[in-house]
Order: C-alpha cells, then structure tokens, then sequence
C-alpha cells in the first residue's frame, strides 16, 4: 500500500473536512454592562470577534434632530441651531440641502449647482430638520447638515434624493450591473440608495431587507418630527446591540445569547418591528458563570493584546501593529513533529494559515499586512499554504485582498479598516517606554544621571546636588558604580545625596539642586 505524502494527507483531510460542513457554526454573546457593552462572535467554540462600545465613549454623529434656528449669519453664511445640547450647533451653507437637477447624481450636481444664500434658506425660529456630522469638540459644537442619510448593513439611503448610487471602492466594470440590480429592487418607492463596499457580493434578498429596514426607520423618524417639539432627538444611530442584528446576525447564526433581561427584552422589541427573524434566535442567558466564562473570552482577549500567539503544534506568531502595516512572523518554535524539515515547515505554515486569519478578525487589523511565512522549498507547499490561507480569509466579514509569495517569501494583503483595532480600544502607550516597547537598562540611566550633574554644575553653584530615582538606580550607584559617583562628586566639588523613590518609571529620575 502506498504510503500518502504530507501534503496528500493534508489535501484529504481538507476535502472531509470542507463536505462535513455544510454552514459555519456561529453564536453570539453579549456581556452588557452600563457602562460597557462587549460582543463575542464564537465560531466552532472558539472567538473570531470582539466588539466593544463604552457608554461614555459613544458620539453623536448619524443622530437626527428637531432643531431651532437660534442665530442666522449671512457674513459667515452660517446658522447656530439649538438641538438641546449645551452649546448650539452650527450649520453652514454648504450643508444645507437643495434639491439636485434631474438626472444628476448628488455629488455632481453639487459641484455645479450655485449656493443659496442661507438667509434665504433658514430663518430664526425656524424648526429644522437636521444631522450631525461632526461631533462637538471641545469650545466648538457640533457641525450639522439638513440632507439627511440612515446607514443600513449593506445600504446607505438618502430620502431626499433620487439617485441610485454604487460605492467608488467598488471595480468600475461592476457598478452598472449592481446599480441595475438595486434599482429594481428599490422600484418607484422614492428615496436614493448608495450600495456600500461590502454589499457587492450581497443577495437580493439581503439588499431588500435593508430596504425595508431603511424605509421603516425613515418613517419613524418623519413621525417623531410631527409629534415632538423642537430641540428633540428624531433617530439615535443605533447602539452595538442594534447593530448586531443588523450586522453580525447571518445564516450562520444559531443563537444570540445576552446577559441582561431589561437588554434581552428591548432587543426583542426592535427585531421584532426590524428584524423578525432574528427573534428567534434571540436568548437571555440565565447561567451563574458570566457569559464569557462560556468559552474563555477574557483570556482570549488577554493573549489577542500580546505580540506571541502559541500555535498547538508548538509554532508561533510574532505580530507587531505599526502606524503603517502589521508584520506577522511564523516561527517553528519547538515543533519538531514531521518526518523532516520540510514537513514540519509545511505543518507549521499550515496551522500559521488559520491561525493569522482568526488574528486578524480577533484583534481587527486593518490596512497592509505582510506574512512573513516560514520558507518553503517546494512550489506545492507554497500553493497549498496560499490556498488554506484565502480559504480561511473567506469567512472575514470584512473585505481582503491576498496576493501571493514575493521573491523574498512575503505574503502581502490588505484588510479593510473599519473601526479601530482592539489594542488601539482597549490599551494606551506604556508611560515608562512611550510606546517603544524598550526602556533603558539601569546602567543607562546611570550615566544618563552622571551626565546631567555634570551639565547642571557647569551652570549653577548649588550648595548640594540630590539624586532621585527608582531604587535599582539608586542601587547601583551606591554599589558598582559608587566609584564613578565619588569621582564625579570630587570633580565639581560638590556633595552628591541619593533618594530612592518606588513610584518613578524606570527611566525617569530628577536631579536637584540644593
């Protein structure tokens, strides 16, 4: 009987593993707090994703409000709006609505089309449709705009407009079909829709629910502006509960579980009006153990803000997230499993593959990745590892795009930004290396000290020079460099006093003048 290769086994053991699945297995828990709601995506017992929202930390923008003209400026072709807020909001006019030519689409007639003044637009008084576009920052409030646009999955609608739009981002060759598409299922309803980036591969009956999700919010909000006075809120942009019905939930699905009734029972108002489907699967979480005990999100996400992930073969990855690009280095680590080198290159590089693809959803890289996979000698290696790669990137919600081996063995892709990666959320540069991952040694910092004496007496006559720093300073002055102390100390004439002081970092230290 011939014996099967590494890589026949491991081409088997894909190909069961691809029949035996007919869907992805996906639950969704939900911790909520006041202060903090926190979102796991678990997929085959094992967390892909985590979203976060902080109460304190939500903003303003997308919220739709009746607001009063409290001020018009026609030298500065603005107006202050009251929307209930401490300080008035400020509309200019190149915010104001105006109705576009026919047949153009928004951004081309805008371009073209001449202002209105805005003291013939808006008067004080005046009750006023209105959103916020820019949150208030510090003295300033928050910039508003009177064209109103609701954010969908996979839809942004704009029911002042006509326009069917296709996102920029989207391949040229792919808009008039897509435009087409959408138009049709839009029909003579009224209302603009712009498809998003990460709708082209959706299905018809995915674009028509957010249809219907849109044209139902947009109805509310026309309701609420006759009911309510001005100064009230029209339409909050939804919380990340809402969200995830509307984003997260998929066929995949089997259960949305939440740890909070009063959540649980507001959740289940809004998909039943939006989502009826997603009711179903909907369930409020009644253990003693905290949800995310679960499945050991808490250390997940501990290990997800290092730079090492452990592979189980023994292998590992080194990520390091930089301003411009995330590198990821594959290392063998202690695996010495395979028959030879090759092999255990191979299996490694294989598990490396998966491993990267969960990294990426879990901490939320975005922007230019480089792979830095172990090298392989053999072309199918390369191909196998290429291929269970983009495999694996298939099941990212968020858009990819991997290419394949350079010259030097790096694997280049890209992944979409779409909010900010989980170091970026939940951690802050260190204060004792800003940011650089290194400190200085002590002996450093001895010498940094030295030198500083040196500079200070040059310029000053003080009586006595005292030396504050962290103990380990402190320590080796006094032992191993004493010697370099005295001498300085006998140099500038001058008596040099120690204090130890356990708060400081480690390379900080002050030198004062007595």
């Amino acid at each position: 009987m011939k014996l099967l290769s590494c890589y026949d086994k491991w081409a088997c053991v894909a190909e069961n593993v691809k029949n035996s699945e007919t869907a992805m297995q996906q639950d969704i828990l939900i911790n909520w707090s006041p202060q903090e709601t926190r979102v796991a995506v678990v997929e085959h017992g094992a967390i892909q994703e985590l979203h976060v929202e902080r109460t304190l930390e939500r903003g303003l923008v997308g919220n739709v409000y009746l607001g009063k003209v409290a001020r018009v400026l026609p030298g500065m072709q603005s107006a202050f709006i009251d929307i209930g807020l401490e300080r008035a909001a400020f509309l200019h006019v190149a915010d104001v609505w105006q109705r576009q030519p026919e047949g153009d689409p928004p951004q081309v007639a805008r371009s073209h089309q001449p202002l209105v003044p805005i003291e013939r637009q808006v008067f004080e008084g005046q009750a006023l449709m209105v959103q916020v576009i820019k949150d208030p920052l510090g003295t300033k409030g928050a910039r508003l705009s009177t064209q109103i646009s609701i954010a969908g999955r996979h839809l942004v609608f704009l029911p002042q407009d006509d326009h069917i739009g296709v996102s920029q981002k989207i391949p040229t060759d792919q808009r008039d079909q897509l435009r087409a598409r959408l138009q049709s299922l839009v029909g003579s309803a009224g209302g603009g829709f712009i498809l998003r980036t990460n709708a082209e591969d959706s299905t018809d009956q995915e674009l028509g629910d957010d249809i219907g999700y849109l044209r139902k919010t947009w109805a509310r909000i026309k309701d609420a502006s006759v009911r309510l006075p001005a100064q009230s809120l029209l339409h909050q942009d939804l919380t990340l509960l809402e969200r995830v019905l509307r984003d997260l939930l998929g066929e995949a699905t089997q259960s949305i579980r939440i740890d909070s009734r009063e959540q649980f029972q507001k959740l289940m108002v809004f998909s039943k009006e939006f989502m009826p489907a997603a009711s179903e699967r909907l369930q409020l979480y009644k253990g003693e153990r905290p949800i995310f005990d679960l499945y050991a999100i808490d250390e997940e996400i501990a290990k997800a803000l290092g730079r090492r992930v452990d592979l189980k073969s023994g292998g590992y990855l080194i990520v390091d997230q930089t301003e411009a690009l995330t590198t990821i280095d594959v290392n063998t680590g202690a695996y010495v499993g395979a028959r030879n080198f090759d092999d255990t290159i191979f299996k490694t590089n294989l598990e490396a593959a998966q491993a990267i693809a969960r990294q990426l959803r879990l901490r939320n890289l975005g922007g230019i990745v480089i792979v830095d996979f172990i090298d392989m000698s053999r072309p199918e290696h390369q191909e196998a590892v290429l291929a269970e790669f983009k495999k694996q990137l298939a099941c990212d919600r968020v858009k990819t795009m991997a290419g394949g081996f350079s010259q030097l063995g790096l694997l280049e892709m890209t992944r979409k930004r779409t909010r900010e990666s989980l170091a970026h959320l939940l951690c802050e540069p260190c204060p004792a290396c800003q940011g650089k991952g290194i400190v200085k040694t002590t002996r450093t910092v001895v010498y940094d000290i030295l030198r500083e004496i040196l500079r200070e007496a040059k310029q000053f006559n003080p009586r006595e020079f005292r030396v504050i720093a962290r103990p380990s300073v402190i320590e080796l002055l006094l032992d191993e460099e004493s010697q370099h102390l005295a001498a300085l100390s006998d140099f500038i004439a001058k008596p040099i006093s120690l204090q130890s002081e356990s708060a400081m970092g480690p390379e900080e230290y002050d030198v004062v003048l007595l």
